[in-house]
């Protein structure tokens, strides 16, 4: 009894990693919405018991999808921790799309699944919400930190701004749409530092 229980704790450990990874690939790759359970346990891999033991629902799956980027520093907030640049140098990168590879861009995940799951009471809707809370309270905060006459208005200006540009560089799947963000963001900087 003793030895079935240790191989069946073998088998599981890193099953809740191997299933987050493969969500994420498929999730970036194709969607949040067209990414089965099934893919997901296949990729992993690991069987659909296993998933529904870790992931009881592809909400609780997309909630940790989207908190295992915040994590890691896998969101366009990420530059904000980066302490080899000013405040004024992180706020412009933010106007920087990453490199996508060979698929197309994505965007912001967040916005993406908060359009992929638009109840707002859903579980995925609240926690996209509380996200983009909690990156405009840290864009406030850099604004802050240069000054600024009226923080609050411009880091919520440079956060709406922000997400235009993930959207726009998604919609047209063109990187190149940041330089145009970045332009109007150092406008607003300037202005309101001057």
């Amino acid at each position: 009894m003793i030895e079935e229980r240790e191989i069946a704790r073998r088998r599981g450990r890193g099953a809740p990693e191997r299933i987050l990874a493969a969500a994420t690939s498929l999730f970036e790759a194709q969607g949040i919405t067209a990414t089965g359970m099934e893919q997901v346990a296949s990729r992993a891999p690991v069987s659909k018991r296993t998933l529904y033991l870790h992931f009881p629902t592809k909400d609780q799956l997309v909630v940790a999808y989207l908190r295992h980027l915040v994590e890691t520093g896998r969101t366009m907030e990420g530059v904000l921790d980066r302490q080899d640049l000013s405040p004024r140098q992180r706020l412009l990168e933010l106007f920087t799309v990453p490199d996508s590879g060979d698929g197309p861009l994505r965007g912001c995940p967040f916005i993406d699944a908060a359009a992929e799951f638009p109840d707002p009471d859903s579980a995925v809707h609240a926690y996209t919400r509380q996200q983009k809370q909690r990156f405009t309270e840290r864009v406030i905060d850099q604004v802050r930190q240069l000054g600024a006459v009226h923080p609050v208005v411009l880091g919520e200006q440079l956060a709406i701004l922000a997400d235009g540009v993930a959207s726009r560089s998604m919609v047209f799947n063109d990187p190149a749409c940041a330089a145009h963000g970045r332009t109007a963001a150092a406008a607003l900087l300037d202005a309101a530092t001057a």
